[in-house]
């Protein structure tokens, strides 16, 4: 028989191989995430008809090629475009994934692990993450419980839609964190207040609260403490009241009392109001101090007239005629004239005004705490004796008030009042030959703390008392400063501004401590189990210049990625998200969002060494390498991604495929004619017997 026959058969063969190839990337077109392959020739075997021989030097002959004569063609290799990304399909079902990068999914069967390019997903009825054409479970890394992080290990199948996932149980806040810039400069930390923030948190019922807390400056430079205040409910009512007991330390305690002393020397204030006079002779050293008169009259800076009155004089004692003596005890009685309108009179005095007479009235107060009715106030009256009287009324304040003329009163309802008041005094002093109403105060023993006050601008304060110890020759004081609070010291590095520690060295946190119960005010017992005690960082604020203005925040939860600790009400599933690195996250109506796994990828060394098995499938082969069973995080190498709610797209180029269609039908065609050719040509062979 002719070998052209044979060789034609082969050809045959492998170009409806090809067409076959062909065929099945066309027909998969529109197959998500599918890989087209193509098919490559080779040549099949050589008869050899003569060897070659080489060139011989003695006699001159040279070398002939060897004769070989084709057999056909054969499959050499199918190939797999596996690396090449196909298009997105954008589908918006968030459980469509697709995989950007040269990675596979890992589905398991039940029995066995596969891989696929398919990101078609979809939740079945136990809420397992599953391929939908072929319900194979997705596997991926767990959560750790403990945690809230991804569990790396072993792939597991995803189980993302269990009663667990479906609502988020409320939750106790344990955790909170303190940030921002803590200035020096910022006046509402020196200030009796000082710098007022508030954490909200949550107890283990889901119920809402708010702590107070404010930090105080300290003498000593970047320290301060930080106290408690107050918690309310989500109401604003202070927990004092809500479980009727007398202090909130009976609900939570935040820090000990301490007590901090320190001594400093103060030298005279640069300021000419304080006077340092030495020792002579017999007299003694002492300290001069200049005081308005509201200072040392008793009751004046009380009475709002005084404020008001615009021709306020002193007439008693007269400096000309009493030089200027003023003791302990001595009146001193002043004059003028106030307008005082309806809303200074109705806050400050109590008295009302009605509208059909176009009166005051004043309801004046018993011996047993109650009023009597509401009782006229004549304008017209002078040296009125009835009950009530302007002169009373408006003496109320402080000073012993008399009424010179009639009041009057203007279209707008403001009382005008010609008043003479009698003030006493309540210190030793000395009054002006200048003729403004000051006093120069000695320096003795029993007012040595008011002189400190006054001349060194330290005011005690509830956490805060000065102690003068004793006073140098040249005017400077040493004093004993005592500071004293309940709270946790914050201390900061003075070098660089940086949190040093909170509550004691090398402390980053301290606690808001929940009592398990209290007793209240009638003695009964209050269970507070339902409150978590509370973990507050205070290492990432900084103790720096911005301005005069703090930005402290007081935020609930760890600040971590998870914000662990932050505490919750209940809350009911809203979405699920997959991240690019596979990460799937829930969202709750409570604003809570929570890792419920991740899905696993696994690269191949020969990707195109995997098997198809159909449905998208692929299994490792020997060429392929080997899967390890624990996968990788699909953005590990920074080159791969996912993308949810998008599919790939098959990877055929159609204008490719009918070329390549052409080609393999002349091919074929080209063979065919071997086939008949060879036959022709035995036919005259057969005939030569004729």
């Amino acid at each position: 028989m002719m070998r052209s026959l044979f060789s034609g058969v082969s050809g045959l063969k492998t170009h409806q191989t090809r067409m076959d190839v062909i065929g099945n990337n066309i027909a998969n077109v529109n197959t998500t995430a599918y890989k087209s392959q193509n098919m490559v020739f080779s040549d099949l075997l050589y008869q050899q008809t003569q060897a070659a021989s080489g060139a011989n030097a003695d006699t001159g002959r040279g070398g002939i090629n060897a004769r070989q004569i084709g057999l056909g063609s054969k499959t050499a290799a199918i190939n797999t475009a596996i690396t090449r990304q196909g298009y997105a399909q954008s589908t918006n079902n968030p459980w469509d994934v697709m995989i950007s990068g040269e990675s596979f999914f890992i589905v398991n069967s039940g029995s066995q692990n596969f891989f696929t390019r398919d990101g078609s997903f979809t939740i079945d009825g136990a809420g397992n993450l599953v391929m939908a054409s072929t319900g194979y479970r997705v596997m991926g890394w767990q959560v750790d419980k403990e945690t809230g992080l991804i569990q790396s290990g072993p792939v597991a199948a995803l189980q993302v839609m269990n009663r667990e996932n479906l609502t988020a149980p409320a939750e106790a806040t344990s955790m909170g964190i303190v940030s921002g810039i803590l200035d020096k400069h910022d006046s509402n930390v020196s200030s009796a207040s000082g710098l007022v923030r508030t954490l909200q948190f949550y107890d283990a019922r889901g119920y809402s609260y708010t702590a107070k807390f404010s930090i105080h400056s300290l003498s000593k430079d970047g320290n301060y403490y930080v106290q408690l205040d107050d918690i309310t409910d989500s109401n604003g009512v202070s927990l004092k009241e809500v479980y009727n007991v007398n202090d909130i330390s009976q609900i939570a305690t935040f820090g000990q009392e301490r007590t901090i002393p320190e001594t400093k020397v103060y030298g005279l204030p640069t300021d000419g109001s304080v006077e340092y006079i030495p020792a002579a002779g017999t007299d003694p050293a002492k300290f001069v101090v200049n005081y308005p008169y509201g200072d040392i009259l008793k009751g004046f800076s009380d009475n709002v007239m005084m404020s008001m009155a615009d021709d306020l004089k002193v007439v008693e004692p007269n400096p000309a005629t009493a030089a200027g003596n003023i003791t302990e005890g001595t009146d001193v009685k002043m004059t003028g004239t106030v307008t005082l309108d309806q809303k200074i009179l109705q806050e400050k005095y109590g008295v009302t005004f009605n509208e059909k007479d176009k009166k005051y009235y004043y309801s004046p107060k018993k011996a047993d705490g109650t009023y009597d009715d509401p009782k006229p106030l004549e304008l017209n009256a002078i040296d009125d004796t009835s009950d009530p009287n302007w002169a009373d009324v408006l003496g109320q304040l402080g000073g012993d008030l008399t009424i010179s003329q009639a009041l009057t009163m203007d279209d707008k309802n403001a009382v005008t009042v010609t008043f003479a008041a009698t003030f006493a005094t309540t210190k030793d002093s000395i009054l002006s030959a200048s003729g403004q109403f000051g006093v120069s105060l000695d320096y003795t023993d029993a007012n040595k703390e008011e002189i400190l006050q006054r001349a060194y601008g330290l005011t005690s304060k509830n956490d805060l008392t000065y102690t003068i110890n004793y006073i140098t020759p040249d005017g400077h004081a040493s004093v004993s400063c005592v500071e004293h609070y309940v709270g946790h010291a914050l201390v900061f590095d003075t070098k660089t501004g940086k949190f040093d520690y909170v509550g004691q060295q090398e402390q980053d946190a301290v606690t808001l401590d929940f009592a398990a119960s209290a007793t209240d005010m009638t003695g009964a017992n209050v269970n507070l189990e339902h409150f978590s005690d509370i973990s507050i960082d205070f290492s990432t604020i900084r103790n720096v210049n911005n301005g005069g203005s703090s930005t402290i925040t007081y935020d609930n939860g760890d600040g971590g990625e998870n914000n662990l600790g932050s505490g919750r009400k209940e809350g009911a599933l809203i979405s699920i998200e997959v991240a690019q690195d596979g990460k799937i996250r829930a969202s709750y109506d409570n604003g809570l969002s929570k890792l419920l796994g991740q899905i696993a990828v696994t690269k191949f060394a020969n990707a195109a060494g995997l098997a198809k098995v159909g449905n998208n499938l692929y299994n490792t082969t020997l060429n392929s390498g080997e899967f390890d069973g624990v996968g990788i995080d699909i953005t590990s190498d920074g080159e791969g991604s996912m993308e949810s709610g998008v599919l790939e797209m098959s990877n055929v180029d159609l204008a490719g495929e009918f070329t390549e269609m052409i080609t393999t039908q002349r091919g074929f065609q080209a063979n065919s004619r071997i086939i008949t050719t060879s036959d022709s040509m035995l036919e005259e062979l057969v005939n030569l017997k004729r």
